[in-house]
């Protein structure tokens, strides 16, 4: 029996957009399924096996590869927008009506726009390393950031210093996880392209753009919203996730600690029980 992430198949499925959606699926019973949209660069190998099944065991849980990233034919849109009505055909090819969302880094730039474009089709978001459209300060990521994971060729180090924190303990936690990511050996997903890469950075640098009115859009987002961040996350800085909540009717915001971009697989555990604890509480 298949009982953990990294023993997932890789599934494919033909959408009315006629993109073939590379995906990876749980299985699990409950209440809505809950789909998770992947961070810059990131392809289905880069979701840390340990928070997958950490959520797994209450819920049915998929991960996918939008347009153009990994597996997933078609070319990767250059906006949030239209990632998001690609997300939404996905959702829509697995024969879903409704789902929980967790979109993480620029995933929850994605699950923003399917909430606001689609609300009937989620009914609870989860907002990972987030920030909105029109924040100041966003337009582009520090050069540290970009040196880190926004060259052609990345590497562990540079991984690990945008995702976890100087500390012993947060540079131990990344290094398991990434040892937890390169456990699979057969089956593993394809590396993402430079041209993915320029698209979705593109999306960044647009969706930062200093604009207060775009601002006032999340006051539509009515469904329940959990924002969540690392307290000394560089490449989307924590307070966006007060931000968001002030924003959000119905938001509520946790920060973890020591923790930075990568803060959900240092704090798998954690962060996956306090998931499950947002999405089953009380309308």
């Amino acid at each position: 029996m298949i009982t953990t992430y990294a023993e997932l198949p890789t599934n494919l499925v033909r959408a009315g957009n006629g993109i073939d959606y590379a995906y990876r699926d749980t299985g699990g019973a409950g209440a809505a399924p809950l789909v998770l949209l992947q961070h810059f660069r990131g392809n289905l190998d880069n979701w840390d096996p340990a928070l997958i099944d950490a959520l797994a065991p209450a819920r049915r849980v998929i991960t996918f590869d939008n347009a153009g990233v990994g597996r997933s034919t078609g070319t990767t849109p250059d906006t949030f927008e239209q990632m998001a009505h690609d997300a939404i055909a996905f959702i829509a090819a697995m024969g879903f009506s409704q789902v929980d969302l967790l979109g993480f880094s620029i995933g929850s730039f994605v699950a923003q726009q399917v909430a606001l474009v689609r609300p009937a089709s989620v009914r609870r978001l989860v907002l990972a390393s987030s920030a909105p459209q029109g924040a100041a300060g966003m337009h582009g990521w520090a050069p540290a950031v970009m040196d880190g994971v926004g060259t052609p060729h990345t590497s562990p180090e540079g991984y690990l210093g945008v995702f976890f924190t100087r500390s012993a303990a947060s540079r131990q936690a990344g290094k398991d996880a990434l040892a937890r990511m390169a456990a699979r050996t057969r089956d593993r997903d394809q590396q993402t392209t430079w041209t993915t890469r320029e698209a979705q950075y593109d999306a960044v640098c647009t969706w930062g753009i200093p604009d207060h009115a775009l601002l006032q859009r999340l006051a539509a987002i009515e469904m329940p919203v959990f924002a969540a961040n690392g307290d000394s996350d560089p490449m989307i800085l924590p307070h966006y996730s007060y931000l968001l909540a002030g924003l959000i009717p119905h938001a509520q915001v946790t920060i973890y600690p020591d923790a930075a971009h990568g803060f959900l697989f240092q704090h798998h555990a954690r962060f996956a029980a306090d998931v499950e604890a947002f999405l089953t509480a009380p309308d």
